[in-house]
């Protein structure tokens, strides 16, 4: 019987929820659920109701008006909310491990590749002109190179993940 009642009702539901949810400042989707809340309580109350597309009708305004008055009510920030970033000691302690398994892993790196990912990632924000200065390497050379070390990089944690 729910099933049917259901099935019979999602075509006219989708209909009016579409036509009252822009007008409501809400979703259609939204509408719907909330409009599928009520019905089960209904239902769980007093059983189903006598004119069902009339219930539904009224239900979807009726839920379309509480959703006005919500977004009436809804007051925006003045400033923003304080965020924590959600950084207890579980995340931080993380965070460093990663760290350092992507240190212990450049520093496993070949030839120039440890040297030039560490000027790449320093905290001096170093040119490609003064990193290149720094290795010894022309300035056009380092991009290829960069991408070399990259990629030997990617392979060698990819095999550290798997092997975990």
């Amino acid at each position: 019987m729910t099933h049917d009642l259901v099935a019979a009702l999602r075509p006219l539901l989708t209909a009016e929820a579409g036509a009252e949810a822009h007008a409501a400042g809400a979703e259609p989707a939204d509408l719907e659920q909330e409009v599928w809340l009520r019905l089960l309580e209904h239902l769980a109350t007093a059983g189903p109701p006598a004119d069902p597309q009339g219930w539904l009708r009224h239900a979807v305004r009726a839920e379309a008006r509480r959703s006005r008055r919500r977004a009436r009510a809804e007051l925006p920030y003045e400033t923003e909310p304080a965020d924590d970033g959600g950084r207890g000691p579980e995340q931080a302690v993380l965070t460093a491990a990663r760290h350092r398994a992507l240190r212990d892993a450049v520093g496993r790196l070949p030839g120039r590749c440890p040297r030039l990912l560490e000027a790449l990632l320093s905290p001096k924000d170093l040119t490609y002109r003064e990193i290149a200065r720094e290795l010894g390497i022309s300035q056009g050379s380092l991009g290829p190179e960069r991408s070399r070390c990259l990629g030997c990089l990617r392979r060698l944690l990819t095999a550290e993940v798997a092997a975990r």
